[in-house]
């Protein structure tokens, strides 16, 4: 239900949103590590809550993504409002990096309010205080990682929001974050689309060409493994069999199976299919990235059959 009387005008997508206990984490103090979030606790019956939003709203939209408006309802959630020690409303409070950094209490005028994202937008803006967006990106990574998918896609999207202050570097690295998550939830078209994002010029930057690598195997997953391996083990000249297998046990996730099988076709028979396993191997390799333990492996094992 709408607090307000008299719909506002729609917000910009992912600016302004509702939050609860479970999510504020999330919506508020990991999506502040990139950009300021304001979160106004409110309640239906209050009526300076009336005014004081939907200018929030407004005031939010006008800054164009410099700052982000979280909606608390604090009958809804007493538990958080506690914690926070709301003593009334509407109470504002903005966060930066993960912590309280300003407020105000009370509806106050427009002016106040553009003053209010202003410093919020100074503390954010390039500087000493400025974000440190390899930390947020290594971080998402890490969560990513640990199978916390949600929490790596809103990072990696934040900083992707704010990527002409952040650098093509640092653009480039959230776009393949994100790509990530989207093949992490089994959606290679979405993965697709956030890849389109790039710029022309920088689609074939590393960062993205593993995501694409990963994509390509991913496409390739379907097969049942079982009774591929049994086609292989039964003839073991097979090579389109076992191609199928490995592609099946990459697009699955088992790499070092899959690098496995394709340096023993590539032992075998090297030529077979214009080299097809030593071309494959070099997109899981790709897909990998150039430090990982298996790419390592592989590459040692490869360049000793090739000049063997």
């Amino acid at each position: 239900m709408s607090i307000v009387t008299g719909d506002p005008k729609p917000a910009k997508s992912g600016l302004i949103k509702d939050a609860t206990i479970e999510t504020f984490e999330r919506d508020v103090l990991e999506a502040s590590m990139t950009t300021p979030v304001i979160v106004d606790f409110w309640a239906e019956w209050c009526g300076p809550c009336r005014q004081l939003t939907p200018a929030l709203e407004k005031a939010v939209t006008t800054a164009n993504g410099a700052v982000r408006l979280v909606k608390i309802d604090i009958d809804k959630n007493q538990m958080l409002a506690s914690q926070m020690r709301i003593q009334s409303v509407p109470t504002v409070y903005a966060f930066f990096q993960g912590r309280p950094v300003d407020g105000f209490q009370g509806a106050i005028p427009e002016s106040q309010i553009k003053a209010f994202i202003d410093r919020l937008s100074g503390a954010a803006s390039p500087g000493e205080d400025a974000p440190d967006f390899a930390a947020v990106l290594d971080a998402a990574e890490e969560a990513l990682a640990a199978g916390d998918v949600a929490s790596a896609a809103q990072a990696f999207a934040d900083v992707a929001q704010i990527s002409e202050e952040a650098g093509d570097e640092v653009f480039l690295r959230a776009l393949a974050g994100l790509a990530k998550c989207r093949l992490a939830t089994g959606d290679i078209d979405g993965a697709r689309e956030v890849l389109a994002l790039a710029p022309e010029a920088k689609k074939g930057d590393a960062a993205l060409s593993s995501v694409w690598a990963q994509i390509e195997l991913a496409g390739k997953a379907s097969g049942d493994i079982e009774q591929l391996k049994r086609r292989a083990s039964d003839n073991p000249k097979d090579y389109a069999a076992r191609m199928e297998l490995a592609e099946a046990l990459a697009g699955r996730g088992d790499m070092e199976g899959a690098i496995d099988e394709l340096l023993s076709i590539f032992a075998a028979d090297r030529a077979w299919n214009e080299e097809a396993a030593r071309k494959k191997l070099l997109t899981i390799f790709d897909a990998l990235g150039p430090k990982h333990p298996e790419t390592l492996s592989g590459r040692r094992r490869l360049s000793s059959l090739m000049f063997s």
